[in-house]
């Protein structure tokens, strides 16, 4: 089916040797939606900054900013300033505090995440276009990224500029596209989908694989 099958033995052997590891991560991912409302959010907005940023980068602010109980008390102002080392801060910073009011029960005055999602009841594709339609700044992308890192992404795909790239050195796409609109990421991940099944690598497992095929290492 595809033209160089050497190549794709390969990705097969690759998957074998890290397929612990990989099960490893994503075990812990689907723990994840055990925590709390908090724990959630701040996946969520460890998300939001990742575009055109470096993951680690992304992990290392968020982490600092919930550490220190900054995350549901600080000023957008103060977002901003705790990731100067993260591209478009500002607008980053205020997607933060709009997602933040989103999710903020109006009673309790607490952040209220889970109840959203739950509504839901595992309808992953409704799931991420709610997200996509109402939190500012969460794309396919960045959606399907949040719903793997709580263990609701099983099927679906995160194409980053990684995961596209193995995309078109296995033939699947021709060319890395500039953007990608809603209807092309659906298209692509049905691609991806197809190639999940005929390479029998988990679709979770084969964007942890790539991931880490170019990074070296197996991270979220």
């Amino acid at each position: 089916m595809y033209q160089d099958s050497d190549s794709i033995d390969q990705l097969k052997q690759s998957y074998l040797d890290k397929k612990e590891d990989i099960d490893r991560r994503l075990n812990y991912f689907r723990s994840v939606y055990n925590r709390s409302d908090n724990y959630i959010f701040k996946e969520l907005c460890f998300c939001l900054l990742t575009p055109q940023s470096k993951a680690r980068t992304c992990d290392k602010a968020i982490e600092n900013i919930y550490n220190n109980n900054q995350l549901f008390t600080a000023t957008e102002e103060e977002i901003t300033d705790n990731i100067r080392q993260i591209r478009f801060r500002n607008n980053k910073a205020k997607y933060i505090i709009l997602a933040r009011d989103l999710f903020t029960d109006k009673d309790t005055e607490k952040i209220s995440i889970k109840k959203e999602i739950d509504r839901f009841k595992d309808n992953v594709p409704e799931l991420r276009y709610y997200l996509t339609e109402n939190i500012k700044g969460m794309g396919m992308k960045e959606a399907s990224h949040f719903l793997r890192n709580i263990g609701k992404g099983d099927d679906i795909a995160i194409l980053d500029r990684h995961i596209l790239k193995n995309l078109k050195k296995y033939e699947l796409i021709t060319e890395i596209p500039a953007t990608i609109t809603p209807k092309r990421y659906i298209e692509i991940e049905k691609i991806t989908r197809t190639f999940s099944k005929d390479t029998k690598i988990p679709m979770d497992a084969l964007d942890l694989l790539f991931w880490s095929n170019e990074t070296g290492e197996i991270f979220k």
